[in-house]
C-alpha cells in the first residue's frame, strides 16, 4: 500500500513538472515511436500536422462526444497512462482530467495547447476555453504542441519545426478565407444566437455580436432560468436574429421551444467540439472550420 501511495506521488510530481515544462524525454534516435495522445479530435488533428510521419496522434474523446460532459471509463486511463505525451486544450474544457490524472502513474508530458492565449470571460465569470474556434488561435496551439514535441523528442525537432511553420501558412490562408467570406454578410445581420457560449473568439475575430445564448455558461452542462430563456426570446424578436445555432449531439429541446415562440430556423449543422469521421464534411480542424463558415454565412445571408 505504501509502495503504492508513493508511486502515485511520484507520478502526480512528474506531471506536474511537465506542464511548467520541467521534464525533457530524451530519446535515442533507435527509440520506439513517441505515444501521443490528444484529448479531443480535433486537437488530434492539429497536433497530427505537427507531428508529420514521426508518430500517429491518438485521440481521448471519441468522436462526436461533448468534453465538457465526457466521463473517463477505466479504459481511457490506461490510454492516459500509455501515453508519452498529452495534449490537452486547457482553460477548464476538461475538467475530468482532474480527476483521471489523479489515477496515472508512469511519467508523461503534458502540453496544454492554449497557455499563453488571453482568454475571454463569459456571462457567468468562467473562462470561455473555445479558443480554437479563432484560427489566430490555433497558432498559438501549434507552437505550443511544437515546443512540447522538441521537449520530449529532441531528434526530430527540425521535422516537428518545419511541420509547424507550413500549418501555420494554411491557418493564415484560413484565417484570410473567413475574413473574405464574412464580408458578404452585412454587419447588421452579423447576429449569432448560439446553444452556449462557445463562438466568441469566432465573432470577436470576424465581427459577429452575440446576441445570446440559449444555455447560459461555457460549458453544455448549465442551465437556464424561466426568466433567462423569456429574456433571449426578446432579445431575438428584437434584433431581428436570423438563427439559433446549435452543435450537432446537443440537445435541441430548448432551442427548438425558443423557435417555436420566435419564428426563427434552429440550425443544427456546426461542429464545434469535434471533427467527423473522415467521410464527413469536417474531417479535419480546418474542414470543420470552413464548414461552421459555411453553416453560419448561408443561414445570416
Amino acid at each position: 500500500m505504501l509502495l503504492t501511495i508513493l508511486s502515485t506521488l511520484v507520478a502526480l510530481a512528474l506531471v506536474v513538472a511537465c506542464r511548467a515544462g520541467a521534464v525533457t524525454t530524451r530519446r535515442d534516435a533507435n527509440a520506439p515511436r513517441l505515444q501521443i495522445l490528444a484529448v479531443e479530435s480535433f486537437l488530434a488533428d492539429i497536433a497530427q500536422n505537427v507531428v508529420g510521419d514521426r508518430s500517429q496522434v491518438e485521440e481521448l474523446v471519441p468522436r462526436g462526444v461533448d468534453p465538457h460532459g465526457f466521463e473517463p471509463t477505466p479504459g481511457d486511463v490506461t490510454k492516459v497512462a500509455n501515453a508519452d505525451v498529452l495534449i490537452t486544450n486547457g482553460a477548464g474544457l476538461e475538467a475530468f482530467l482532474g480527476g483521471l490524472l489523479d489515477n496515472v502513474g508512469g511519467e508523461h508530458l503534458v502540453i496544454e495547447a492554449s497557455a499563453g492565449l488571453t482568454a475571454r470571460i463569459g456571462h457567468d465569470g468562467e473562462i470561455d476555453p473555445h479558443f480554437w474556434l479563432d484560427p489566430n488561435n490555433v497558432i498559438r496551439y501549434v507552437e505550443n504542441i511544437r515546443d512540447g514535441l522538441i521537449r520530449a523528442d529532441p531528434e526530430g525537432a527540425e521535422t516537428y519545426a518545419a511541420n509547424a511553420d507550413a500549418y501555420v501558412v494554411r491557418l493564415k490562408e484560413l484565417d484570410a478565407w473567413i475574413a473574405a467570406q464574412v464580408e458578404r454578410i452585412p454587419a447588421e445581420r452579423r447576429l449569432l444566437v448560439t446553444n452556449h457560449q462557445s463562438l466568441g473568439y469566432f465573432a470577436d475575430r470576424y465581427g459577429f455580436s452575440i446576441v445570446g445564448t440559449v444555455l447560459p455558461g461555457v460549458s453544455t452542462g448549465s442551465s437556464p432560468s424561466a426568466q433567462q430563456i423569456a429574456a433571449l426570446v426578446e432579445q431575438i424578436r428584437e434584433h431581428d436574429v436570423a438563427a439559433i445555432f446549435l452543435e450537432t449531439g446537443a440537445n435541441p429541446q430548448l432551442a427548438e421551444q425558443i423557435a417555436q415562440e420566435t419564428g426563427v430556423p434552429v440550425i443544427t449543422q456546426l461542429y464545434t467540439h469535434s471533427t467527423t469521421e473522415p467521410e464527413g464534411s469536417a474531417a479535419t480542424y480546418i474542414e470543420l472550420i470552413r464548414h461552421d463558415t459555411g453553416i453560419i454565412l448561408d443561414a445570416l445571408g
